[in-house]
């Protein structure tokens, strides 16, 4: 979920340490940063003018260790698939020069004519993805689910829009949440990369190098697929989406990673698809609230479009929805909430 970095030259004590780091690396002291990307998280990436090719990643290690990305990164380029090289590595600093991959990311790269052939090849790297051993990273349980469905409530409904619950509020919530909760421990259990969309896939040949991967879990067999297809931030026609999923599930049948029941892999879809959503409710507003980080209001509409919609296929979502309708159509979702909900 990365987002463009502002234009200044970084110039704080860490990109300075940084750039110390990355000259005594390359043994070269004229070497210059420049700024390249943001991230969700607390993550950073700076370009390094007279090392062309190369990112310095700044990852503090208080608050997002390198390890992770260092060791996902290895198991994911062992199976062939394409990750940003490491050229050098401190996890103990939290800083990394690697590989820049270019910036043809897939969601500057879709469009209607393209988009066919690149989740085709999205979908290809995604089957070889889930080769590797679901207990190859940490699980994805049931105590983590609930932990993010719980943002929405938090910093959506009550930080953001400023609602406070009360107790008969909760019921068609915890209803839903009941729902979502059992459909994603009882899908085939895989590798899972957890942010698997258009922000985090860049277009390269023969196939889409991918990034941002450090968080990757053993969870659900639907839920990169849904990352991929139901983006929250860009939507296609939902025939288009569910001929893309079609084909996945039918490779998934061929190399018998699953049985042939159509009804059932949709329904396990659609409920992740679900699940994903209401947490990154949550999260885009915590990322403005709490993070500091603008621009992702600006995609609210089209995350709680998601959930609307596909709440409205099930019946025993349909309390839920009507309580979230209630609770927006008086709100521009766009715009901050500057005073704090009691």
């Amino acid at each position: 979920m990365s987002r463009p970095a502002a234009a200044a030259v970084p110039d704080d004590q860490r990109a300075r340490q940084a750039l110390g780091w990355a000259q005594t690396q390359l043994g070269r002291t004229e070497l210059k940063l420049a700024p390249a990307a943001s991230d969700a998280s607390f993550r950073r990436y700076l370009r390094i003018e007279g090392a062309p090719g190369l990112l310095l990643m700044d990852s503090p290690p208080d608050l997002v260790p390198l390890q992770p990305w260092l060791d996902v990164g290895a198991l994911i380029a062992g199976i062939g698939l394409r990750v940003p090289k490491v050229v050098a590595a401190d996890a103990k600093l939290g800083f990394a020069l690697i590989e820049h991959l270019g910036d043809a990311l897939y969601q500057h790269r879709l469009s209607a004519h393209s988009a066919d052939a690149l989740y085709g090849r999205a979908m290809e790297a995604l089957l070889r993805l889930q080769t590797l051993p679901a207990d190859a990273v940490p699980p994805y349980g049931q105590a983590r689910f609930e932990m993010e469905l719980e943002l929405m409530p938090e910093w959506f409904l009550r930080r953001h829009l400023g609602i406070a619950l009360e107790c008969e509020d909760w019921d068609p919530i915890e209803s839903a949440f009941r729902l979502l909760l059992d459909n994603a421990m009882a899908q085939p259990q895989v590798f899972v990369h957890r942010d698997y969309h258009s922000r985090n896939l860049i277009d390269c040949t023969p196939g889409p190098a991918i990034i941002d991967f450090q968080d990757a879990l053993g969870g659900p067999l639907t839920y990169d697929l849904v990352s991929l297809l139901r983006d929250c931030y860009l939507r296609w026609d939902e025939g288009r989406v569910q001929g893309w999923a079609e084909d996945f599930r039918r490779e998934l049948v061929r190399v018998g990673r699953i049985a042939n029941a159509s009804r059932r892999f949709f329904r396990a879809f659609d409920l992740m698809g679900l699940q994903r959503h209401i947490k990154v409710l949550g999260i885009f507003c915590r990322l403005h609230y709490r993070d500091g980080k603008p621009g992702y209001l600006a995609d609210l509409p089209r995350v709680l479009g998601y959930v609307l919609d596909i709440a409205s296929r099930y019946p025993e979502l349909a309390d839920f929805r009507t309580q979230l309708l209630r609770f927006t159509e008086a709100h521009d979702l766009t715009q901050p909430r500057e005073t704090p909900a009691p």
